[in-house]
């Protein structure tokens, strides 16, 4: 069975647990987030960032290789479209989301308004939030509106690895209070909302609450609680460090 490391609530995390759940791929989950990891985890992860998948004796880091392997090595639901064009295009909009999307909802409003002030007591800068949420975010959004389906997802009625990367940030967002009008956005929301209501996707929604609104000691029961296998040892720590990365 595959091993998965790292918290659902990462986007990373979530999208390549969407794509399991879509090829139906038995794993195991060890919960942690990064600046909760052990001095193995730096092993496993030389740049502690999550997710990372370990399938027998092979070890992928980073999300977008993970998807790519997965994608390879059981290919039975393919998340990547098969023409060359179609390929390059949902690579590019994954790599968007991961890196643009994922600054915007993750270091700008997910980590400053959710994870500093539990994880670090830090109060957020409400300046450095207020310019990501009115000015940032939403000029981004205005990119994806432009290339949003109108209809399905992006490369026809089956959903890829870019229509999960888009969606995966912006439920982050989401949770820090931040969501997309339906009237400026039309497509955009539109399609989130295809993509929340597909069963390999919504299934990751459904773990939040064993993350968000339980304490660090009983995350993992909370996790088996609503069927996720969780993994018997962890690279967790008891107390978090300073270095932290989220992808």
């Amino acid at each position: 069975m595959m091993l998965i490391v790292g918290s659902p609530v990462s986007p990373y995390v979530r999208k390549i647990l969407a794509i399991l759940h879509l090829k139906g791929l038995d794993y195991e989950i060890d919960p942690i987030t990064p600046f909760y990891g052990n001095d193995e985890f730096s092993k496993l992860s030389p740049l502690r960032r999550i997710p990372v998948l370990v399938d027998g004796d092979l070890v992928v880091n980073d999300s977008t290789v993970i998807a790519e392997y997965l994608d390879e090595a059981y290919p039975g639901v393919p998340v990547l479209p098969k023409a060359a064009r179609d390929r390059a295009q949902a690579r590019w909009i994954e790599e968007y989301a991961d890196s643009r999307l994922g600054d915007l909802c993750i270091w700008g409003l997910f980590f400053p308004k959710v994870v500093a002030p539990r994880v670090f007591e830090r109060a957020p800068d409400e300046a450095a939030i207020a310019k990501v949420a009115e000015v940032d975010l939403p000029a981004a959004l205005d990119w994806l509106e432009e290339r949003a389906p109108t209809d399905g997802f992006l490369f026809g009625e089956r959903i890829s690895v870019a229509d999960l990367a888009v969606a995966c940030p912006l439920r982050n967002a989401a949770i820090a209070g931040w969501t997309p009008d339906a009237t400026r956005w039309p497509k955009t929301t539109g399609w989130l909302d295809g993509i929340a209501a597909q069963p390999c996707y919504a299934r990751t929604i459904a773990f939040e609450p064993a993350i968000l609104a339980t304490r660090p000691e009983g995350r993992r029961a909370a996790l088996e609680a609503v069927g996720v296998k969780v993994a018997e040892n962890s690279f967790g720590t008891d107390a978090p460090r300073a270095s932290i990365m989220l992808r």
